[in-house]
């Protein structure tokens, strides 16, 4: 059986709506180095590697401790290449010199919140399932939610649900947007991590945010130094 278990750290240098998102200036360093930092802290890992296109995160991201052994392919850098299809590639590219993972955990670039005890804890729990994704609550039931219709008046989602009690809808999940954690075998068949055995690995709301715009930055950094102070 292969235990060995790989980390990849998917990084690319195109960011649309933060420039240089990757490896931008987060509470005192790049938020790269994060990523980096939890996967050398979870210390099950035998290998922590970058993905990327951009020579400037390549520095940056050896700098922090992680491998870049290749770049990435114009195939995989571009707006429409997925996680998956990167994974492929850098799962693919090991296998031609010689270096077969039986694991592997794929990790965002800007999970700042990240620590190594989950992803040490997502790894352990690939022992009884072929895919691990960290998963959080929605903070009020999506049952209940409003739509804006045609001619600018409310009206309810899913008005099956406008009388019912908020504790006595099933709770409802959504992606962290952190990592996943998955097999290697079962990502080569089904050519996802989002595979049939897939347990949830459920964070708390101060563990996430989303970083998709400077205003979602600001409120990170303000989060991230409540938290650490």
């Amino acid at each position: 059986m292969n235990n060995k278990k790989l980390a990849i750290i998917i990084a690319r240098g195109g960011s649309k709506r933060i420039p240089k998102k990757n490896i931008k200036e987060f509470c005192g360093k790049p938020i790269l180095c994060y990523s980096i930092e939890a996967a050398r802290e979870a210390g099950v890992f035998d290998e922590i590697m970058v993905s990327t296109d951009d020579v400037e995160i390549a520095r940056i991201a050896q700098k922090a401790g992680a491998s870049v052994p290749f770049f990435r392919s114009a195939e995989t850098s571009g707006d429409y290449a997925s996680t998956d299809d990167v994974i492929m590639e850098v799962l693919n590219a090991y296998q031609r010199v010689g270096q077969v993972f039986g694991s592997f955990c794929c990790i965002y670039p800007t999970a700042p919140f990240l620590s190594g005890t989950r992803l040490k804890d997502a790894m352990a729990l690939l022992a009884k399932a072929d895919s691990v994704m960290p998963v959080v609550p929605f903070s009020y039931p999506p049952q209940r939610g409003l739509i804006i219709g045609k001619e600018g008046f409310l009206a309810r989602q899913f008005p099956e649900y406008a009388a019912a009690r908020s504790q006595d809808l099933p709770k409802i999940y959504h992606d962290c947007g952190q990592f996943y954690a998955c097999r290697t075998e079962p990502f080569l068949q089904a050519g996802t991590t989002d595979v049939e055995k897939l347990l949830p690995l459920v964070l708390t709301e101060l563990e996430v945010q989303d970083i998709d715009t400077l205003e979602d930055w600001a409120l990170a950094e303000m989060k991230y130094k409540l938290l650490k102070a």
